[in-house]
């Protein structure tokens, strides 16, 4: 077990301290249990459910038989400082995506036109290895059952700088506020910040919590947030955006909590 203060732990930094399970070799979790990872995209209320996380034994890169591995715990960091180091491509986006791999490819994250799951492989879980293509995917989805332990990506050679820098420029222009990322996914053909700044949500306030003033898909701690503010903020832009446009916007937050 180890204790976590979410509210110093999570990106958002909301959250009460409790105590999570550290899973130290592949086991199938059970379904009432959330798996937790780096805290960046998640929204943790005073009555979670039990959690456990991925442990050290977990935190990996190695390259055999020419594939990339990856441990499910690593941090997106590590695999930019690595993909650097030995000049492996593809891995640029890392730059913009805080997390582990686990949760990064659980949720199929990227960016535009890139997602990790562009140069995945497979992906192994307690079930065992699942090739790429037995695997069903799309914008910020996966059918993915089961946790994450390791992924194989293809190794292709040419680190580019310059993307480095252009990611991190988009990551600059975003709010330096605590925030859980993107609050909503973007539908399609839309975009879900332009939506909410249509139904006049840019900038609004409930308590300490705010949709941010210059990005309006970021859900912002203006200090001592709480989650009730949060969720209150969450439930008015699904309606007003509705109301002004007729689509429902979906979460792209993970909200924790048993109710």
């Amino acid at each position: 077990m180890k204790k976590i203060n979410f509210k110093t732990y999570t990106s958002i930094h909301i959250g009460p301290s409790l105590h999570v399970e550290v899973i130290t070799k592949p086991l199938h979790i059970k379904s009432d249990t959330f798996l937790l990872g780096g805290g960046n995209n998640i929204l943790v209320s005073q009555n979670p459910p039990k959690m456990a996380m991925l442990g050290h034994i977990f935190n990996f890169l190695h390259v055999k038989n020419n594939l990339l591995h990856v441990g499910g715990a690593t941090p997106s960091g590590k695999i930019l400082s690595f993909a650097k180091k030995y000049n492996i491509k593809n891995f640029e986006l890392m730059q913009k995506l805080p997390g582990t791999l686990g949760g990064m490819i659980k949720m199929n994250a990227g960016l535009k036109k890139w997602n990790i799951f562009n140069y995945l492989v497979a992906v192994k879980t307690e079930n065992g290895w699942h090739k790429k293509k037995d695997i069903e995917f799309d914008y910020r989805y996966t059918n993915i059952k089961g946790t994450i332990y390791e992924a194989t990506f293809e190794i292709h050679n040419g680190f580019d700088l310059e993307l480095v820098k252009m990611f991190k420029k988009f990551r600059d222009n975003q709010p330096n506020l605590p925030s859980a990322g993107s609050c909503f996914k973007n539908p399609t053909d839309n975009f879900a910040g332009e939506l909410l700044e249509i139904a006049g949500l840019k900038g609004y306030t409930k308590g300490n919590m705010a949709f941010c003033k210059t990005h309006a898909n970021f859900l912002v701690n203006l200090g001592d947030g709480t989650f009730q503010d949060a969720i209150y903020l969450i439930e008015l832009a699904k309606r007003k955006v509705f109301e002004k446009s007729g689509i429902k916007l979906e979460l792209e937050i993970q909200v924790v909590s048993k109710i």
